[in-house]
């Protein structure tokens, strides 16, 4: 791709604070200087929240095709939803908007597969609104994965040198034991790795390898699961030349700030990285899915439906999400 780098950002679902959060991050026209920034949505669901939120300063511009986005000021914006004739409702749940927002994943990943973008930046959906319009996948990562044809993939979340995967992400608490195995916790360093080396540069990657049990298990007192399940995984990711350390136990670890010493970290399960992660980084953090053939992003938080149409919604995890596939773009091109 010649020039700028183009970064696909979709609309979210439109009855949350994505519109809000992709007018307040795209208003500062400093960036445009370093990438072009492409909502794929609509106009007028963008018009209708600048005028309601204040933000009519940010100049609009609705282009046709993507070659027309570096050419003239302001916002550009693929409107691939005017047939739909979006009516947003700040603050519900509903099936246009769930149909809107993966109408817009579905042209900004299409641009991204072609070539014509360089990266993806996915604001905010609603799950529920998504099923209600038919589409049965729990989330953006999942229908990125099959549309991509990937099988390995995993979810890292970044704040600063702070990289956090997860063995176990969305299930009950009661099945985690089942999911935490020697293959899926090798897998799982097998990826982060693997992206650290293509998407960071970093030549012999150092993963901090958290245990399941209180203490680590505690020498087997608290649990076993360390032991037979997690030294031996990381043994085998040693052999295979993956720097893998641990297990520690998580509570020391984040209280003494050691991931710090390490590339990424590897929790066990959601809560025990997403905790001391938001706890962190809660206004910052950013999801990116590793293992993909491109490079996507997005805020770590939900559509936030309390406050849509409120003005309230801060954009400083967009702007990341936004900064960060910018930075992933460039260390994929020095890699190849």
């Amino acid at each position: 791709m010649p020039g700028k780098p183009r970064i696909a950002l979709t609309l979210g679902d439109y009855n949350g604070i994505g519109p809000e959060i992709l007018l307040k991050t795209l208003a500062d026209p400093r960036q445009y200087q370093f990438y072009t920034p492409v909502v794929f949505g609509s106009e007028a669901v963008l018009r209708f929240y600048s005028g309601l939120l204040g933000l009519e300063d940010i100049p609009i511009r609705r282009i046709r095709d993507l070659e027309e986005a570096e050419a003239g000021e302001g916002l550009p914006v693929l409107d691939v939803l005017e047939d739909l004739e979006p009516r947003p409702e700040p603050g519900t749940v509903s099936a246009q908007a769930g149909e809107a927002a993966m109408r817009a994943l579905e042209a900004a990943l299409e641009a991204c597969r072609e070539g014509r973008c360089a990266a993806l930046v996915t604001a905010p959906i609603s799950k529920e609104a998504i099923h209600r319009a038919g589409y049965g996948y729990p989330g953006h990562t999942e229908y990125l994965a099959e549309k991509l044809g990937v099988s390995r993939y995993t979810m890292l979340m970044i704040w600063g040198e702070l990289r956090l995967g997860m063995v176990s992400v969305h299930v009950p608490l009661r099945q985690v034991v089942e999911e935490v195995t020697r293959e899926r916790i090798l897998d799982r360093l097998e990826i982060i790795d693997q992206s650290l080396r293509r998407d960071w540069g970093i030549q012999r990657p150092r993963i901090a390898v958290l245990g399941l049990n209180p203490h680590a298990g505690d020498g087997g007192v608290l649990g076993r699961e360390e032991i037979e399940i997690i030294e031996p995984a990381l043994e085998e990711a040693r052999q295979g030349g993956i720097l893998a350390f641990g297990p520690f136990s998580a509570d020391g670890f984040f209280a003494t700030a050691a991931y710090r010493r390490y590339d990424a970290v590897l929790a066990m399960y959601h809560d025990q990285a997403q905790i001391p992660f938001k706890t962190l980084a809660f206004y910052e953090g950013v999801n990116y899915t590793a293992g993909l053939p491109i490079v996507r992003t997005s805020p770590d938080h939900g559509t936030a439906f309390d406050i849509a149409g409120k003005g309230l919604a801060r954009p400083d995890s967009l702007r990341a999400a936004l900064h960060l596939a910018w930075d992933l773009v460039r260390h994929r091109q020095v890699s190849v």
